[in-house]
């Protein structure tokens, strides 16, 4: 993948830390920097670090993979962006506010899953592991900070029209990748 693949990924998976922070920054009125900076963290952190674990457990099965890997990449980003969308227009609960630390580590693993399944992709296109992690893990913190404070601000955005986007992305991603 190339520098602009990596970025279109790292996006494309912030996106749902993008919207649960927005949804978290819309009802949290007290200590936001605090909690904001502790949801971008630990979402940041699990987002860039789940792809070693994809990576890694991918690196055993190499061999058998690589002559399927164009078609799993694609599999993968069509899956997944597929499922963004489709989530995008599930109807859902009102949460209430929870930013204790059990709340923060299974927001963090919630929105990192997509993250680990992208590790597979980024062994099997020789991708840099260390640079696409730190750009996946960035890009999601800010993304956090960003979405934390979008929804204290704006009322009016639907949080859908983010998720089906990031379900374009990785479809796009995906085509991309048989070429």
């Amino acid at each position: 993948m190339s520098l602009f693949d990596i970025i279109c990924l790292a996006f494309a998976l912030g996106i749902d830390c993008l919207v649960v922070s927005f949804s978290q920054g819309l009802i949290i009125k007290q200590n936001r920097t605090k909690n904001s900076l502790y949801l971008a963290l630990i979402m940041g952190c699990f987002q860039g670090l789940m792809p070693i674990i994809g990576y890694v457990g991918t690196n055993s099965l190499y061999k058998l993979l690589v002559p399927l890997s164009k078609w799993i990449v694609f599999g993968i980003f069509f899956i997944l962006g597929v499922k963004f969308i489709i989530e995008a227009f599930e109807i859902k609960k009102e949460e209430a506010v929870c930013i204790g630390l059990k709340c923060l580590i299974g927001f963090g693993i919630a929105t990192s899953i997509d993250a680990l399944v992208s590790g597979v992709s980024i062994m099997l296109t020789h991708t840099n592991l260390f640079e696409s992690c730190f750009i996946i893990g960035l890009a999601s913190f800010l993304m956090v900070m960003i979405g934390f404070y979008a929804g204290s601000l704006i009322n009016w955005f639907k949080s859908q029209y983010l998720a089906v986007m990031g379900g374009v992305i990785l479809i796009a991603l995906a085509v991309k990748s048989l070429f």
